[in-house]
């Protein structure tokens, strides 16, 4: 399992002010923790790592939504540059699956898993995410992909998240480690906002009760 770009608990990210924030954000972001430039970097690696391994056969790219559809157009983007100018290139299909957690009155949450998960059959699949916390709603996703017999799944997370949750799951590839800290950005929302900040930056707590539902 590939342990990603580890940020250690003490860091803090950037000044906001060297970076270009959205007005309407500028207000609401403390720092700026992971730059543009170095998720775009981070994932052009994470591109060529998934060809080495998987680059042999027809591979089926399965988004997982909301939140992981920029990770998963940048990673595109840069497998399709080397589909190009490699020695050798793979088909890759695309696929979306949509999860929805609920939790109302119980601890325990209930996983709902919306898309069309039958074209998988015998497929090499590589999953999608944008952050993975605690990791049960991977989990509940893979045992859902299992039922329906592909040939392979791979699952590449943007982001990991270090918490005394986690249920020890860990995905095949890892773009960056983070600490137990709340960020929103580059498609990471809260309640919907933010998914428009290029940047994934850390908010202020003010602005956590001003875009509170």
């Amino acid at each position: 399992m590939a342990c990603g770009l580890k940020i250690k608990d003490e860091e803090s990210g950037y000044n906001k002010n060297l970076f270009c924030i959205p007005k309407h954000y500028e207000e609401d972001v403390e720092r700026v923790f992971i730059p543009h430039g170095l998720i775009l970097d981070r994932t052009e690696r994470l591109a060529r790592d998934i060809m080495h391994d998987m680059g042999s056969h027809h591979v089926v790219a399965l988004c997982v939504l909301k939140g992981g559809y920029k990770f998963f157009a940048d990673l595109l983007d840069h497998i399709k540059v080397l589909n190009q100018n490699g020695d050798k290139s793979v088909p890759i299909t695309v696929d979306f699956v949509r999860i929805k957690s609920y939790c109302r009155d119980s601890p325990t949450k209930k996983i709902s898993i919306i898309g069309e998960l039958s074209t998988l059959n015998g497929k090499n699949v590589l999953v999608v995410e944008d952050i993975i916390e605690t990791g049960r709603t991977m989990k509940a996703l893979l045992a859902k992909l299992r039922d329906y017999k592909p040939k392979t799944v791979k699952v590449v997370s943007l982001l990991v998240k270090r918490t005394h949750q986690s249920s020890g799951y860990r995905p095949d590839y890892v773009g960056f480690e983070i600490p137990d800290k709340f960020v929103v950005g580059y498609a990471l929302d809260y309640n919907e906002y933010f998914r428009d900040l290029n940047h994934i930056c850390i908010l202020k707590e003010k602005a956590k009760e001003k875009y509170k539902i």
